[in-house]
């Protein structure tokens, strides 16, 4: 690094540091000092992070780590699954206020989160789960891809956002059962490039059911993936 970009960047840590000590944040959950933070300590340390063993598939919870009876049963066309959080409160306000209140502070917490999963996977391309024109319309933003710039920084991978598309608008999958997504999701993507051979990781927000990256992988390897991960901040519970 030359000098003179260490001077700028000595500059811009000074002012930001400025920046908190003239208007230090509040704690977006509980409202006590966090300094630069979107959280409180205390808050951070509450967040429910998801500990012990897990399907390395859908990222349930399993005895030893083994793959889940669901998986068994049926594979999804994903090959692995990791997630931060149990999708509980708060993390649940945290990303309501992202999609719904455009809280783009709480992208920047949230990205960071997420980027901190290791993983010994170097994918050849990142692929925010995508919207579709009228949803990227209707918020303005897509908040897989706001997560997703991050990690494709620190993972040095390419990040894809307009060679595959979500072609259909269909119902939100929140607002259905969950026997019925993935009929809901049913041919939902169109993929423009051919990944013969490729590894790609997902990355979305919220995985419920699985339906919507599951349909989504499936379109990715019949377009050549040789393998599909995901990568989601939280994950739902059956309980």
């Amino acid at each position: 690094m030359s000098i003179a970009a260490r001077a700028v960047g000595g500059l811009a840590k000074a002012a930001r540091t400025c920046i908190v000590a003239l208007l230090p944040r509040d704690c977006f959950l509980c409202a006590a000092p966090s300094a630069d933070s979107l959280l409180c300590p205390a808050c951070t340390d509450s967040l429910p992070r998801l500990t012990g063993e897990r399907c390395p598939v859908c990222a349930l919870p399993t005895p030893a780590a083994e793959i889940c009876g669901a998986c068994l049963k049926q594979a999804p066309h994903f090959d692995a699954t990791q997630a931060v959080f149990r999708y509980d409160f708060p993390v649940d306000r945290l990303i309501q206020a992202l999609k719904y209140a455009h809280r783009l502070a709480c992208a920047d917490f949230l990205a960071g989160e997420l980027a901190r999963l290791s993983t010994p996977l170097q994918p050849d391309l990142i692929l925010p789960v995508p919207l579709s024109a009228a949803r990227l319309a209707q918020r303005g933003f897509n908040q897989a891809l706001e997560m997703a710039r991050p990690l494709a920084r620190a993972l040095g991978a390419p990040l894809e956002i307009s060679r595959i598309q979500r072609r259909r608008d269909t119902t939100p999958q929140a607002s259905l059962p969950w026997k019925e997504r993935a009929k809901n999701i049913r041919h939902a993507f169109d993929c423009e490039i051919d990944l013969a051979g490729k590894t790609v990781l997902l990355v979305d927000d919220v995985m419920t059911t699985g339906a919507t990256l599951d349909e989504l992988a499936r379109t990715l390897k019949a377009n050549g993936a040789a393998r599909v991960e995901n990568r989601v901040l939280a994950r739902a519970l059956k309980d």
